[in-house]
């Protein structure tokens, strides 16, 4: 079960749908990487427009058919573990940006908690 309130740190981190890492999508090894380390929580939300260094505009639109559309990887654990995984980070992201913000969370319960909740084991 892992509980997570109060003051935490969030990690964002943004790259292109296409970077990969060893032929796999590069998300997901980030992804994999943070549950493997044992953090709270990581969601990748896919962008519909954007641009970074390179100042190309990716979209969704169907007209540009982009297929490099932005990634968000969020990941939000205490600050002390966030900083712990940061290494890994710079193993993996060669181009892209990562943002650190202070966060508070209000309530975190894993799932084992949530369904004795609901009276369920």
């Amino acid at each position: 079960m892992t509980r997570l309130t109060g003051s935490a740190l969030r990690v964002t981190i943004f790259i292109g749908e296409n970077d990969t890492w060893h032929h796999r999508p590069l998300y997901s090894e980030i992804v994999h990487r943070a549950h493997s380390a044992g953090l709270a929580g990581a969601s990748v939300f896919r962008g519909i427009e954007g641009f970074g260094a390179s100042s190309l505009i990716h979209t969704s639109r169907l007209l540009s058919m982009s297929e490099d559309l932005p990634v968000a990887i969020v990941i939000v654990d205490t600050e002390d573990r966030v900083r712990a995984f940061l290494p890994q980070l710079d193993e993996l992201v060669g181009e892209g940006l990562v943002i650190l913000d202070d966060c508070e969370v209000i309530r975190y319960v894993g799932r084992a908690r949530a369904a004795d909740a609901k009276g369920g084991k």
